[in-house]
């Protein structure tokens, strides 16, 4: 008797238990990997539904081109996944869903990631439509092997550009390299020294406005260093249009004393590097009105046409969570967005010394960027700036315009293109 009322309780605990199964409710994120982060992603989620039973959560691993391809086309179509990691964040927000009244602790989620909210919504609107994954932020790889050869100094804290430029030419002069300062050819990158050397980029109109005396003091050290050799003319002058050229493969090859680039280059460094020499970030060159990089990075968004908002806030809220943004940015080497995370640290689990210098030194320098640096990547014109600006000081550097020449035709370019959207 007691057999048989042990076996009635198995089925009716196995009938329960596929009643639950059943019953979850299912929550689809589109995801896309640079490299561990999905692994990582699948982990967490995995712990997720141990604790949330009535939901289970499928990762859709795809690759970055269906994200920057084919997601439009289903999103203006209605459609989507439920959540889904975008880079194109400011430009498809009215597509996300705000999860402020379906989450638990709105007030927590949103003094967390305050800094970067506004890169994901509508002008004007207070939505939490998510997060960001990983912040990334641009600023110079030393190769600190070269620099200790020549009894070079790196440059610290507050140093400005002029000292950074100088002591790279020494080593390079010094150690018989081709490549004392590299810099990636990329509006983006130009933008956060020439905000150092007091660009304003955004008129009181909120319309453009960029070639100021800020803007040329950094124009001007780009042409100059170019012409003096201080800089490699096949980056920035080897390619036209808005092309992005970038010195990885010289960097790692030990050619390149400082390389200004940005933090998603540590993980990628570490493997092919290896133990060939010892390089690090180093600290923000400064101008006289900032010392910063500019930020960026991936979002985590809940999409509106989710049929289920409430289970969608649930995932989204345990991805965000201070623990769990932990455990995800100390096994991906990525920086945190979550600015407890960022504030209190970050255990980087890697065992390459050079990593987790790197990484601290970046770490810090996502927590001083200028206000107007974080502004850009919600500001409309961001895009249109940066195509300007690198295309035109590309020309300077071919020595197919003059210095003067490429302000014009940046404002014109910028001017056009407002003119167009307009219409």
């Amino acid at each position: 008797m007691k057999g048989l009322k042990r076996l009635i309780g198995g089925a009716l605990a196995l009938a329960l238990s596929a009643s639950v199964a059943q019953a979850a409710t299912e929550v689809r994120i589109m995801w896309y990997s640079d490299g561990n982060e999905g692994e990582v992603l699948q982990d967490l989620v995995k712990r997720f539904e141990a604790q949330n039973p009535d939901i289970k959560v499928v990762v859709d691993n795809v690759a970055f081109g269906i994200i920057k391809d084919q997601l439009p086309v289903q999103l203006e179509a209605g459609r989507g996944p439920d959540i889904v990691r975008v880079v194109e964040l400011k430009s498809q927000a009215k597509h996300w869903l705000d999860l402020r009244p379906h989450l638990k602790d709105a007030a927590t989620f949103e003094k967390n990631f305050s800094n970067t909210l506004d890169w994901m919504r509508e002008d004007g609107s207070n939505a939490l439509p998510g997060f960001m994954t990983q912040l990334t932020i641009t600023g110079p790889l030393v190769n600190t092997t070269l620099f200790e050869q020549a009894g070079v100094p790196v440059p610290g804290d507050k140093a400005t550009w002029d000292e950074w430029a100088a002591a790279a030419k020494k080593v390079a002069d010094s150690q018989k390299i081709p490549i004392a300062l590299a810099f990636d050819r990329s509006g983006h990158r130009f933008m956060g020294p020439a905000i150092s050397m007091g660009a304003k980029v955004i008129g009181p109109d909120g319309k453009p406005a960029v070639v100021d005396e800020g803007f040329k003091a950094m124009a001007q050290r780009i042409a100059d260093w170019h012409k003096n050799g201080i800089m490699p003319r096949e980056i920035w002058g080897g390619v036209a249009g808005t092309t992005y050229k970038g010195a990885n493969e010289e960097f790692v090859n030990g050619q390149v004393a400082v390389y200004f680039s940005g933090s998603w280059q540590v993980a990628q460094f570490s493997q092919k590097i290896k133990d060939n020499f010892d390089w690090s970030a180093g600290a923000e060159p400064c101008g006289p009105a900032a010392c910063t990089g500019m930020p960026g990075g991936a979002g985590l968004v809940a999409v509106k046409y989710t049929k289920n908002p409430k289970e969608v806030a649930r995932v989204v809220e345990y991805l965000a969570s201070e623990p769990v943004v932990r455990e995800f940015s100390e096994r991906t080497l990525f920086l945190p967005a979550h600015q407890g995370v960022a504030a209190k640290g970050v255990d980087f689990k890697s065992s390459d010394p050079n990593v987790k210098k790197s990484l601290d030194t970046f770490l810090r320098a996502t927590q001083t960027a200028d206000p107007l640096a974080l502004k850009m990547q919600s500001y409309r014109w961001s895009g249109t700036i940066y195509a300007a600006v690198i295309s035109r000081l590309g020309q300077v550097v071919a020595g197919e315009a003059q210095i003067p020449d490429a302000y014009a035709r940046i404002e014109d370019d910028i001017k056009q293109k407002v003119a167009e959207a307009s219409r």
